[in-house]
Formats: C-alpha cells, sequence, structure tokens
C-alpha cells in the first residue's frame, strides 16, 4: 500500500457535493455547517406543542443540543456504506442557511429506494422553500444516483409536510400507525416515482461522481 494524502471532501465525498436549481442550494455538512445547523435549529422548528418528527430530537436539552446534534451526524458519516447509508445535505435559500434535506437507503443497490426527510427553520416557513427543495433534492436522486423510487412519511396532524409531499408529486401509499409520546398516531405515507415527479427549476450539480462510486454505483 502507497501513502495517499487525501483532503477531507475526498476521503468522504458527500462534503463535496453541490446541487444548484434557481436560488436553492444543496451542499454536504462540513463541521461548521454542522454547528451553524444545530444553531438554526435551536431557534425554532415547530411549535411548543407541536411533534413532527417521529424521533423528537427536537426536545434535547438545549445544553446539550448542538453536542447532540453533532454526534448525531458524525455518527452518520462513520457508517456510510454501500449497503447502508444517510445522505443529508444543507440548504441554503438565495446563500442563506435554511435547514437540512436528507434521505436514507438500506440496500440501495438492490433496492433502488430510500426515504426522505427534512426540516427548516420556523422563520423561513410558509415561502415554498420546503417544496422546492424537496424537488431540488428528489430530481438529483432520479437523475444522478439512480432511484427508482422515493418514500416518505408525515403524521396526519402534521399539514406542511403533506402539503409538500403532494404538492411534489407523491402519491399516497397507504396509513400506518407511529408511535409519539407513548401512544400511537397516524402516519400518512408516500411513494414519488420518476414520471410522478413535479420538478423545479433544472440543477448543476458538482462532486456527483465521487459519490456514485461511494455508494457502489461505480
Amino acid at each position: 500500500m502507497t501513502a495517499e494524502h487525501r483532503t477531507l471532501a475526498e476521503a468522504y465525498p458527500v462534503l463535496g457535493l453541490r446541487i444548484v436549481a434557481g436560488p436553492i442550494e444543496l451542499s454536504g455538512m462540513d463541521d461548521d455547517t454542522l454547528i451553524a445547523l444545530a444553531n438554526l435549529a435551536v431557534g425554532g422548528i415547530h411549535g411548543e406543542d407541536e411533534m413532527p418528527f417521529a424521533a423528537p430530537w427536537t426536545r434535547t436539552p438545549p445544553e446539550r443540543f448542538q453536542l447532540q446534534y453533532l454526534q448525531h451526524h458524525w455518527g452518520v458519516r462513520s457508517r456510510f456504506a454501500p449497503a447502508a447509508w444517510d445522505l443529508d445535505l444543507a440548504v441554503r435559500y438565495e446563500g442563506e442557511l435554511v435547514g437540512s434535506q436528507g434521505v436514507m437507503t438500506r440496500d440501495f443497490l438492490a433496492t433502488r429506494t430510500g426515504e426522505t426527510g427534512s426540516w427548516l427553520g420556523r422563520r423561513f416557513q410558509g415561502r415554498g422553500i420546503g417544496t422546492l427543495m424537496r424537488q431540488t433534492f428528489c430530481a438529483f436522486l432520479f437523475d444522478h444516483l439512480g432511484f427508482d423510487e422515493i418514500t416518505s412519511s408525515a403524521f396526519a396532524d402534521n399539514p406542511a409536510s403533506n402539503q409538500v409531499s403532494r404538492k411534489v408529486g407523491y402519491r399516497p401509499n397507504g396509513v400506518g400507525r407511529k408511535a409519539r409520546d407513548d401512544t400511537w398516531v397516524t402516519s400518512n405515507e408516500y411513494l414519488l416515482t420518476p414520471d410522478a415527479l413535479v420538478r423545479g427549476p433544472g440543477l448543476s450539480v458538482t462532486g456527483v461522481e465521487p459519490v456514485r462510486r461511494l455508494i457502489g454505483l461505480e
């Protein structure tokens, strides 16, 4: 084995990924971006009496929030492998950091599917940004990473997330139960295929080829 000096982005190519569509930019999260996202999340994502996430991570005590946010994403990096990977990207709107968009997959090379998830800082909600960032991300997954379908889910009492899924072209795919606060809540399941995607602005993508190799596509 010969010694080869590589940058962090060369060793973990997700950090070098950049997707631009109109005013939206999705990009890999370096540590500076992670702490900025943690600080944005502390500023609020949802109301005090709401919980849109199956895992209630926004209820982490403030004194531990930033560290646990960092640890979660460091764990995502450390476990990244073709058999199971999560692709989480920072979202900027007109250059300003606004939230995060991601997909979780298992056995992707066989299944060609994954489930999307996202969050948006509360002060940026209600402006169509959530729809645009999901359109952009799904177009990227279909066009550049070879997804055949994409799933999503949302609690029935989360109208904003349900509306985004419908606007992007996801079709209803059943109703299930998910645990929340020691009880169960109705979850609406959705499925998106390339032909049903309602596309936004065209994509400009850099850094995708190393990511394709990382997940086993090359």
